[in-house]
């Protein structure tokens, strides 16, 4: 009876590798990235899943509209990468699709953590490129994996 209420999560080493990673990344942008560890999807499609996450999690509102988020679906071996709109006019679809490819590799050898770690990294060197640092560098969003 408890199971219907868990949580998505990892084992929390790994989760803390993940909060890692992504404070990493944003320690050489501008930028803010998040992973969402998503419930079962239950049919619904995970790309309007994780577009409704980026925009409760107040994603869009960054000051420079420059938010990263992976969004992962565990039990349903899903995952969706959305950049706002100034970092996806940057690389466009097709860097993204890179990255998904990439990241698909990990999550077949049956390594989520790698898979979400390697695809902050990813997003990261982009972020740094179009978003350096500048004299201020305001952590605008939660480094912590958010659920649900």
């Amino acid at each position: 009876m408890f199971g219907l209420f868990r949580k998505p999560q990892l084992p929390a080493e790994d989760e803390l590798e993940i909060v890692r990673c992504i404070r990493a990344a944003e320690s050489k942008s501008r930028a803010e990235i998040r992973v969402h560890l998503s419930k079962p999807l239950k049919g619904k499609n995970i790309m309007d899943s994780a577009l409704l996450v980026f925009r409760k999690t107040g994603m869009h509102k960054t000051e420079l509209h420059n938010g990263v988020l992976i969004y992962v679906s565990l039990d349903d071996r899903q995952f969706a990468i959305i950049g706002d709109s100034a970092i996806h006019e940057c690389v466009t679809e097709a860097f993204w699709q890179e990255v998904r490819n990439e990241m698909t590799e990990f999550f077949q050898q049956g390594a989520p953590t790698q898979a979400i770690c390697h695809g902050i990294h990813r997003a990261g060197e982009k972020l740094q490129t179009y978003f350096p640092l500048g004299n201020a560098n305001p952590n605008e969003l939660s480094d912590e994996i958010s659920r649900g």
